[in-house]
């Protein structure tokens, strides 16, 4: 969308070493999410690569209980937070999609029309 943006959130109010859901984009039908970890953050499309189903069981639920990886709801599909790269579950070897964005004066955003 020629440069338009769309604000997700301040990374202050990512909790660190925790995550965050968001919904789709104007129109869309996916949301979003991200992932932090003191100043650096991942931003990920919230849909599983084996059925596209979301992937958090509850708002903000996305991590293992001990926070090391991102995990699917359905079938407890396990992926690597730096890169989306499934570890373990029917899609592994499969990636999530990586959404790119700008981190700048402390706000997380992404192409206006990010997502699916």
């Amino acid at each position: 969308m020629d440069g338009l943006r769309r604000t997700l959130c301040a990374l202050a109010d990512i909790p660190d070493g925790g995550a965050r859901g968001f919904g789709p984009a104007p129109g869309g039908f996916t949301g979003l999410f991200a992932v932090r970890r003191g100043d650096t953050v991942v931003v990920y499309v919230n849909a599983c690569p084996h059925l596209g189903v979301s992937l958090d069981w509850a708002p903000d639920r996305f991590l293992t209980a001990d926070g090391t990886r991102i995990i699917c709801s359905t079938h407890g599909a396990e992926f690597r937070i730096e890169d989306g790269h499934c570890l373990r579950g029917p899609c592994a070897g499969d990636r999530l999609t990586a959404v790119p964005f700008l981190l700048q004066e402390g706000m997380v955003t992404v192409d206006a029309d990010a997502g699916i």
